[in-house]
């Protein structure tokens, strides 16, 4: 009753609550212009002993521990009471909540009412939201979406954020000599805007996204589909097929000395090795879905006639789920993720769970320490909790925005082949120069893009005698634009002009549809097209 009474009283007050401070207080309390050394949550300056004993501190936590999602909630529970037993003055009192009910909107109110100077979480994006426009704009909570739309007024991500996951891997794109590069990205509302985040990120380095192919996430079949668009299968083997029919045909029909017979067979044997002609009108290839769902692209990529030797590949912290590192087809492909996870953690969270610790955990253990440290600050909640030098913790440097964003300090790794990886880059270790450019708030999400291609033309690709160029020729295969087409693509003269084909015959050439061939060529997959 004394609950009810409270939220009732509560809910009466929230459209006073609500204006007082305003939105407004997390940018006029934020001051970056001056950085220094960041702070490390881990150490002593969070020593329980600076706060004192004072009573009346709470923080509320919402967290899923019921129901579907109760997998994410309990990894993130014992993180953060183990920060709490550990950091907490006695006069703090922590309560949990359960986002997993049914009615979670109550869940919340009955948080909010509970009268926390911060709350930790939400995890998922929708209940972040709800708290958002609930609470108080003055209390601070440090949720765990990583939808850049639903954070600001005071609710603040610890989550890597997908602009600065992708705008680290896009610099060390650049970085590597990549100019143009596509998109492969599962087809959901994350991949949607991480590829939206890619193509906003674009204008601000030298490089250029010439197409965006999605895929549903563990359906063998999209993903077999999202790998022979993105590699220009059907216009390279077709383009294939017919520089095989002109070779043969001017080896079997033509009047040719044996030094050119030889160099005709030659290219006709190199050719035949292969089901593909022609090369890719991009150097890079960025995987934005998650390491089994990449490793089944590679290798269906690799099937389709395009390997790591034809295009370099790049990948997000995703690529930390499964055994990716050991899967050749990988070997030499880099991508963004957060620096190693210190030992000392790990220790604390096996001992607390017997489990090895994962990067959520670690960011629910970070969030307590920064909540501890909000609620007994001399310069206040705002001031602590957007310093603008940053803080140091288990999952590397970062710091918080007044729109409610973060800025995290990413590494670089490439993957060797074998199991294991190597550290290409390390992150930086102070805020002391901008890293990086973008600002956006918003991102928009992106939609599928056919490649833009000037397409293959064989007789681009086999070196006949001059004086059968005007007999033996071939149309353009796989000319495509699109409304953002770039200026870097030529245009193709496509032959002949009615896009039918010169008829060639040859007793000595029969082409074996490639639907007719059984493969085991994919891992363990086995297809028969």
């Amino acid at each position: 009753m004394h609950i009810i009474t409270r939220l009732l009283s509560f809910l009466v007050l929230l459209p006073l609550l609500a204006g007082c401070g305003g939105g407004n207080r997390w940018y006029s309390e934020y001051d970056k212009t001056t950085t220094s050394t960041p702070a490390e949550l881990q150490y002593g300056t969070f020593s329980a002993g600076l706060y004192g004993t004072s009573d009346n501190h709470k923080i509320a936590v919402l967290l899923p521990t019921t129901g579907p999602k109760a997998s994410i909630g309990m990894t993130l529970l014992p993180a953060i009471e183990a920060a709490y037993i550990r950091f907490a003055p006695s006069g703090l009192k922590m309560e949990f909540y359960d986002t997993g009910v049914d009615n979670v909107t109550q869940t919340i109110q009955a948080a909010i009412a509970s009268d926390p100077e911060i709350i930790i979480g939400p995890v998922f994006s929708e209940n972040a939201k709800i708290l958002r426009d609930m609470k108080p704009s003055g209390i601070p909570a440090l949720s765990f979406t990583s939808d850049t739309s639903a954070v600001g007024d005071g609710v603040f991500s610890m989550a890597v954020m997908p602009t600065n996951t992708i705008e680290a891997i896009l610099q060390e794109m650049n970085a590597m000599g990549g100019r143009n590069f596509i998109i492969i990205a599962p087809n959901n509302s994350s991949g949607r805007l991480m590829a939206g985040a890619a193509q906003s990120i674009t204008r601000l380095y030298d490089i250029n996204n010439i197409g965006v192919f999605y895929y549903n996430e563990h359906d063998t079949e999209s993903i077999k589909n999202a790998a022979m668009d993105a590699s220009m299968y059907t216009a390279r083997n077709a383009a294939n097929t017919r520089a095989k029919e002109i070779l043969s045909a001017i080896i079997n029909h033509e009047n040719i000395s044996q030094v050119e017979k030889s160099s005709l067979v030659r290219q006709l044997e190199k050719i035949n090795r292969t089901d593909t002609l022609g090369t890719l009108p991009y150097d890079s290839v960025l995987f934005l879905g998650n390491g089994e769902d990449t490793k089944s692209l590679a290798s269906f990529l690799r099937y389709y006639g395009l390997g790591v030797r034809d295009a370099q590949f790049y990948g997000t912290p995703m690529w930390e789920e499964g055994d990716i590192a050991s899967d050749l087809t990988m070997t030499g492909a880099v991508f963004a993720t957060l620096p190693e996870l210190p030992s000392e953690f790990n220790n604390i969270y096996e001992s607390a769970t017997t489990k090895p610790a994962p990067r959520m955990a670690a960011l629910g253990y970070d969030a307590t320490i920064l909540a501890i440290g909000a609620i007994y600050s001399q310069s206040g909640a705002a001031s602590y909790l957007m310093n603008a030098s940053g803080y140091i913790g288990n999952n590397g440097l970062f710091r918080l925005r007044p729109n409610g964003l973060n800025e995290r300090a990413l590494r670089i790794v490439r993957l060797n082949g074998d199991g294991t990886m190597t550290t290409a880059k390390t992150p930086v270790s102070a805020f002391t120069i901008p890293v990086y450019k973008i600002n956006d708030t918003y991102i928009s999400p992106a939609d599928e893009m056919s490649l833009r291609s000037p397409g293959v033309n064989p007789m681009d690709y086999i070196n006949i005698p001059d004086r059968f160029r005007g007999k033996y020729r071939s149309k353009t295969y796989g000319v495509s634009r699109s409304s953002a087409s770039s200026s870097a693509f030529q245009p193709a003269t496509i032959l002949p002009a009615n896009n039918d084909e010169f008829s060639i015959t040859a007793e000595n050439y029969q082409p074996v549809p490639l639907e007719n061939v059984s493969r085991t060529y994919i891992d363990s997959i086995e297809i028969s097209e």
